[in-house]
């Protein structure tokens, strides 16, 4: 019990630098992750609902779906590591077509809760800053650069965690903890940046998932962007390619609200999907510490 009282000590009196941002860095409302983490000491919080309606061809099955995301992320180690606990719950009407009967089935239950630590191997902008801007040309530092097709490297390591009854929005026989594991990257292109994520999980079960979400966003404004994610998942229990499209809106540093919908490209089901959301970091703690730091 002391050792763990003294790391947590250890861990707040850690300096507050690094990655902390102007502007809240927030993950919504695409579900890929961001290489670079909320900040040192940072407490970020992201959430929001969605409605939407699966309609299976082949099992005569349609359903409307209410679902609610959220995640909780803190940050570290001068903004390099990042833990996160996300999930989703979902509360499901469907009706299937029984012997010429409509049957409807309540389902109520968690889709997904996963903790996980995610840490910034490489950021190609450190490099930059050290060398400064050419102070010989402009065009050197306003025009595409090879060094531009860089991309910032993180890595991610986690846990799927089984709570309540077994939940039928995920494969049978789950066991109460699997694995996952990711691999992202994050180019910024000036109001451009595009993430990739490359996720493998549960593949200690017998329904591994290999998923890929591939997210552009462009900034209009300071305070407004739109973005595009394409996902592709393959998996026995459930494969599909996803496409999302939204925008989100900045209304102070620390607050933003989004809006998204979604799409398949199948009819066993076929999906849609509309959403909004807020993000919001909690950082009075850090103005004190980031201010010296900016004086020094």
């Amino acid at each position: 019990m002391r050792c763990i009282i003294l790391c947590i000590a250890f861990i707040f009196c850690l300096p507050t630098f690094g990655q902390y941002t102007e502007t809240i860095n927030s993950n919504r409302p695409g579900l890929s992750y961001g290489a670079f983490g909320v900040g040192n000491r940072v407490i970020q919080l992201e959430t929001g609902i969605s409605f939407g309606n699966r309609n299976h061809a082949l099992r005569l099955a349609d359903a409307d779906v209410f679902g609610v995301d959220y995640a909780l992320r803190f940050g570290l180690l001068t903004g390099r590591l990042e833990f996160i606990f996300d999930g989703r719950f979902l509360s499901q009407n469907e009706t299937i077509l029984v012997g010429g009967i409509n049957r409807v089935y309540k389902t109520r239950n968690f889709e997904r809760n996963t903790f996980g630590a995610k840490f910034l191997v490489y950021d190609p902008w450190i490099k930059r800053d050290q060398k400064g801007p050419n102070l010989f040309s402009w065009k050197a530092n306003n025009s595409f650069q090879w060094e531009d097709l860089i991309p910032a490297v993180s890595v991610y390591a986690g846990g799927n965690i089984a709570v309540g009854e077994e939940s039928t929005f995920m494969p049978p026989n789950m066991p109460s903890l699997s694995p996952r594991l990711g691999l992202i990257t994050q180019h910024n292109f000036g109001r451009w940046v595009f993430v990739s994520n490359f996720i493998y999980d549960r593949f200690t079960t017998d329904f591994p998932l290999f998923a890929g979400i591939f997210t552009l966003t462009h900034s209009l404004s300071r305070d407004f962007s739109v973005f595009g994610e394409f996902q592709t998942l393959i998996d026995d229990f459930y494969s599909d390619e996803l496409l999302r499209f939204g925008a989100a809106y900045l209304f102070d540093r620390n607050f933003q609200v989004d809006a998204f919908g979604l799409i398949n490209f199948k009819d066993t089901p076929q999906r849609w999907q509309i959403g909004l959301g807020v993000s919001y970091r909690f950082d009075a703690f850090l103005k004190d510490d980031y201010l010296k730091q900016e004086k020094k």
